[in-house]
């Protein structure tokens, strides 16, 4: 199975989108629907997708796991929001049913770069490894130090980074993003998706050049066992199509063995997130 390990739905006329502010994102400033999604996963060969969380909402949450379980499969999973300093976070986590296979929290919206180092975050997280679930890590390179120091204090809990960390491809930017993404891959219970790479850059007038050094990094640090290929769907669309982004996987893993492919492409996603 090809698998997108990351995309959004949002229905505006259900909540807002706190982040979905300025001028740049007014091309997407509007509501997404599976329906819409659809017919690009089947002109790429897209067998299922996880779904991920894009406001801090436990109905958004409920809501993307209904429809998960009214898409026929298509969506295979919901990485969905939770209040990781609650106290009754199990009972809450309980109580979500359908294919919840992981949590996330926009991290790198906090002010405090070093969130995840609370002690009532950290036992939070400590409750979402208990359920069995993943976490998703939404940070920038402002807060990968308290990621890395989190994933290593936590090593029963798989963690998944998404959008490799968001390096500043824009401006050229390198170390110390590299050397920190190398240092989460030396621990086993991190993964990483290659995603989101095309909105750190340029939006307007990238070249697949500006943009691959980043995706090989992640390829040759992690290994293709613990990469997921996502679309990071709609989101992308200011600056690539959903063919443009899946290019330019392949053309990040071209020199990849078949079985490699298989694992960037779907089998480390089905794995990471338990999907059935």
């Amino acid at each position: 199975m090809r698998i997108d390990a990351h995309h959004h739905l949002w229905d505006l006329t259900r909540r807002p989108q706190p982040w979905l502010t300025g001028p740049e994102l007014d091309p997407i400033a509007r509501s997404f629907a599976l329906a819409e999604l659809e017919p690009l996963l089947a002109e790429h060969g897209i067998d299922a997708t996880v779904v991920v969380q894009s406001s801090s909402s436990l109905d958004e949450t409920r809501e993307l796991l209904a429809l998960a379980a009214e898409s026929g499969g298509r969506i295979a999973g919901v990485v969905g929001w939770a209040d990781l300093t609650d106290p009754a976070l199990a009972d809450v986590l309980a109580s979500l049913t359908g294919p919840l296979v992981g949590i996330r929290h926009q991290v790198q919206d906090e002010p405090d770069p070093w969130w995840l180092a609370r002690a009532a975050v950290r036992r939070g997280l400590a409750t979402v490894a208990a359920a069995g679930l993943t976490y998703d890590l939404l940070v920038t390179p402002r807060e990968l130090p308290a990621a890395l120091e989190t994933a290593a204090a936590l090593p029963d809990l798989r963690f998944v980074l998404d959008h490799a960390a968001k390096p500043h491809i824009a401006s050229g930017g390198w170390e110390p993003w590299a050397a920190q993404i190398a240092a989460l891959a030396a621990l086993p219970n991190v993964t990483c998706k290659l995603s989101g790479l095309v909105t750190e850059a340029t939006w307007s007038g990238w070249e697949p050049a500006d943009l691959l050094p980043y995706a090989r990094h992640v390829l040759d640090v992690f290994g293709p066992s613990r990469v997921l290929f996502g679309s990071d769907w709609p989101v992308c669309t200011l600056a690539a199509s959903y063919g443009e982004v899946l290019a330019l996987a392949e053309a990040a893993s071209a020199d990849l063995s078949p079985s490699d492919r298989s694992s960037l492409f779907g089998e480390t996603a089905s794995r990471v997130y338990v999907l059935p």
